[in-house]
């Protein structure tokens, strides 16, 4: 457990709306007959059929590629001109349109969801949504707090529901994989340390409070977290963001709905060096959790104290120490986004867009053997790589009903370490964990 209270850094009110989540779906899912009034997906009796909760960037990115294997046929979304440009875009006008998340879970006729709403809705739609009897493709991170994904966990373990959480890297065979390989392989020896460089970001001016834009729900967008009013800003002169606002695709740059750059980029490279621990034979443990960090807006007791600015951490330097004492994680804002990984016999580094180092460049004469990347994650057939992979190892798990490649137990483990980061950023202290 954290020492000292948290409940600052949790936020009981939204304790209590999700400690009710189980109960209440139950209650509020239960399965009738529905009729569909139109539908986008092929008439094919074992076809899947799935749908899209939360039809913004991602969710309009990703949707595509599970509609290579199942045949989408609900949207919904709180905001009426996302679901009228998802429909367009995604369903040539034909799907069914929802604002309420619930309504789509009613439904017996869909097998799988894809959740891809701001984070701070993820926890309570994906418990509901195994308690309906839905499997889940759902973004990451998964959850905004430590207790959120204990419940998801045992929710999980209870309904045998298959959830693939949406951290694609681990499904980039030819570059991550293909390090975590490297390291399972002994090509750099005992593992010693890992820098996980994260870029800076979260900074805004003052952003005033403004009107809603027609069509969004600003209600029910906020949901689970605390009521506050929307903001919105135009770009000033001299910066590099389009605008300034506090839903939508900034809503990251919050505490009240995300984990800023701790949990966004966080959520895929510490994922990726959490599991180089275990493939090094290590103990990945946490057990404390500390360094500096700088935010924008002023903390008292873990909370920010001016709601006019993006208050997540933009700049930090981390150090995350483990049980066995072996390997020790440094997470930065100031250097290159990526992962380098030092061993006693050498270092490399990867990022999406490389994979180099001496220990790289000694496998054209020594190369890994042929099965060493596929052992990575059990054998599982890999059709294409990123989201494409991701998506069709989802159905396999589907079909098969076996953990998939980014399941919620290891997901969990990788993220209570950006949790821990956070929170220690918000006390400004080491965070001793249990």
């Amino acid at each position: 457990m954290i020492e000292n209270d948290q409940r600052n850094v949790v936020g009981p009110s939204r304790r209590r709306f999700l400690a009710q989540t189980a109960a209440f779906s139950a209650a509020t899912t239960m399965p009738y007959t529905f009729t569909p009034k139109r539908c986008c997906a092929d008439e094919k009796k074992n076809e899947l059929r799935f749908a899209l909760i939360g039809i913004g960037g991602n969710g309009r990115n990703t949707a595509p590629v599970g509609q290579q294997h199942a045949g989408l046929v609900a949207l919904c979304d709180v905001d009426a001109n996302h679901l009228a440009d998802g429909n367009r875009l995604l369903c040539d006008g034909k799907a069914d349109l929802y604002s309420d998340y619930q309504d789509v879970l009613a439904r017996e006729d869909i097998d799988i969801v894809q959740i891809s709403t701001p984070d701070h809705w993820h926890t309570k739609i994906l418990i509901e949504a195994m308690l309906a009897g839905k499997d889940a493709y759902c973004e990451k991170p998964l959850t905004l707090t430590i207790d959120e994904g204990k419940l998801i966990r045992r929710v999980q373990q209870e309904t045998g529901r298959v959830v693939q959480v949406g951290t694609q890297q681990r499904s980039s065979f030819d570059l991550f994989n293909k390090a975590l390989a490297v390291i399972a392989e002994n090509r750099i020896g005992k593992l010693k340390k890992i820098t996980v460089g994260i870029d800076a970001g979260g900074w805004s001016p003052e952003i005033p409070v403004a009107d809603v834009p027609e069509g969004l729900d600003w209600d029910r967008w906020l949901g689970p977290s605390p009521p506050m009013p929307f903001r919105f800003l135009v770009n000033p002169q001299k910066t590099g963001n389009k605008n300034y606002t506090n839903g939508h695709t900034h809503f990251r740059w919050w505490y009240e709905h995300s984990g800023g750059k701790l949990t966004d980029w966080g959520a895929h490279h510490i994922d990726i060096a959490m599991l180089a621990i275990v493939a090094a034979g290590q103990n990945n443990d946490p057990v404390s959790v500390g360094g500096t960090s700088k935010h924008d807006v002023d903390f008292k007791d873990g909370m920010p104290v001016q709601g006019n600015r993006y208050n997540t951490a933009r700049e930090f330097d981390l150090t995350v120490d483990f049980a066995d004492g072996d390997v020790q994680m440094n997470i930065r804002h100031d250097v290159d986004n990526g992962l380098l990984f030092e061993g006693e016999g050498g270092r490399f580094f990867v990022n999406r867009g490389k994979i180099v180092g001496k220990p790289i460049e000694q496998l054209q004469g020594n190369p890994l053997p042929e099965d060493a990347i596929a052992k990575i994650y059990r054998n599982m057939p890999m059709k294409s790589n990123n989201r494409g992979g991701h998506w069709a190892n989802f159905i396999h798990c589907v079909e098969n009903r076996v953990l998939p490649i980014s399941d919620v137990h290891s997901h969990m483990k990788m993220l209570n370490v950006c949790h821990l980061a956070g929170i220690s950023c918000r006390l400004d202290r080491t965070i001793k964990w249990d």
